[in-house]
């Protein structure tokens, strides 16, 4: 695939996931790292992800900022930091077919959960958070892919659909930073992906992107359900998911 293809694969991908993440709360991570994983491997790709959700999480973070419950947030961050270092170091030792599968299956495994497990036990305090953060953190930093973590803490916590959807933002914009710093610091993996444009570039090219989807989201609210857009989500996150493993299958093999 040429230079124009990717690039435009990768911004589709971007803002279908950023438009998503604003009508439901998730959709970046679930849709982007299977696609940029396919398209960039699957530890670079990850990597581009994280990035984006830096960017993504703060940016609507900021529009939904008074429904935030930072009580939650600082519960989990701390945990889902610790995490994020077992599973840079994972990155680091695998190779990219065992990686491609191990993200496909993470994203597989993670929504037959969430599709399954309709009614949860209730369990609140601090143990489930720190649980949830600290898997979240590791699943985030080999897959980039925290939400279904996420959305099964929020069901066993009973935890309100609209602050839960406000704080996640902040959260993967946490979540994502960890992992990136983690990878960079144990050298799991560089910058120097092969995309055909400076790393700076396709950063910048990725925030405005964001933005675009932010705007067109906003404009979306009002005729598209958070219900309709977290089915999409998660609909195109397992199909993602199912190609990283056919992919991971074939380089193993």
């Amino acid at each position: 695939m040429d230079i124009f293809g990717t690039l435009g694969i990768i911004v589709a991908a971007v803002l279908i996931g950023t438009i998503l993440q604003r009508l439901s709360g998730t959709g970046v991570g679930l849709v982007v790292a299977p696609v940029l994983s396919l398209l960039l491997g699957p530890a670079f790709g990850v990597l581009v992800t994280n990035m984006t959700t830096v960017v993504s999480g703060f940016l609507i973070m900021l529009s939904v900022w008074a429904a935030i419950d930072w009580r939650k947030f600082w519960l989990i961050i701390p945990a889902a930091v610790v995490g994020a270092w077992p599973g840079a170091w994972l990155v680091g030792v695998l190779s990219a077919g065992w990686l491609s599968i191990i993200l496909g299956s993470i994203v597989v495994a993670a929504l037959l959960v969430t599709f399954t497990l309709r009614r949860l036990p209730e369990w609140t305090g601090r143990i489930p958070a720190v649980a949830a953060g600290l898997i979240g953190g590791f699943f985030n930093t080999t897959s980039g892919v925290a939400a279904p973590v996420m959305v099964i803490y929020s069901r066993l916590s009973r935890w309100d659909q609209v602050s839960f959807a406000a704080t996640l933002q902040p959260i993967f914009m946490t979540m994502g930073a960890a992992s990136v710093v983690s990878k960079l610091v144990l050298g799991s993996v560089t910058t120097e992906g092969d995309v055909g444009v400076p790393f700076g570039w396709l950063l910048a090219g990725i925030a405005a992107t964001v933005v675009v989807g932010i705007l067109i989201a906003s404009r979306l609210a009002s005729v598209v359900s958070a219900a309709f857009a977290r089915r999409l989500a998660l609909t195109l996150a397992g199909l993602g998911g199912l190609g990283a493993i056919v992919r991971g299958v074939i380089d193993v093999l």
